[in-house]
């Protein structure tokens, strides 16, 4: 069981938006110089997330992602579910051939475990975690990094 990459950085990415979104359409530009996230990458993310309902891309001046659903909405599930990733502790993947085609003996305590989290992760949503002070000063201070490097270049 693993959370990869793409799975962290897309809640990541969603987050910063969600802290950003108040002053109009974020660009990924400025997610991926405030998160240290390739902007290709995020660019690759952003497709899936747009295709899964989450976001919306606005073009021309001033444009940039926007969230489609309000915060309180978007669970970090939905996000994870979005881009292609999941939590499964089980070794078959769920699929139930995990011992040479068939049930292993803990299969169903993996499937239960793997439950459990996408339950928990389902009942965090950005507005929960927006509200939490210490997601509040990191966002604060890599706004204020960010400035830094912008009038450094």
């Amino acid at each position: 069981m693993r959370l990869t990459t793409k799975g962290r950085y897309a809640v990541t990415a969603m987050l910063d938006l969600a802290l950003h979104s108040g002053a109009g359409p974020v660009t990924l530009a400025d997610i991926a110089a405030r998160q240290g996230i390739s902007q290709s990458y995020l660019e690759q993310l952003f497709a899936r997330l747009r295709r899964a309902g989450l976001v919306a891309s606005l073009r021309g001046p001033g444009g940039g992602y926007v969230l489609v659903r309000p915060t309180a909405a978007i669970s970090v599930s939905d996000i994870i579910a979005s881009v292609g990733e999941g939590m499964d502790a089980t070794r078959c993947g769920g699929s139930g051939d995990c011992q040479d085609g068939m049930l292993c003996l803990t299969h169903e305590l993996w499937m239960d475990l793997s439950d459990r989290i996408d339950a928990f992760l389902s009942e965090i949503t950005l507005a929960s975690l927006i509200e939490r002070g210490d997601v509040r000063a990191i966002a604060r201070r890599q706004d204020s990094m960010s400035s830094v490097i912008r009038v450094v270049n």
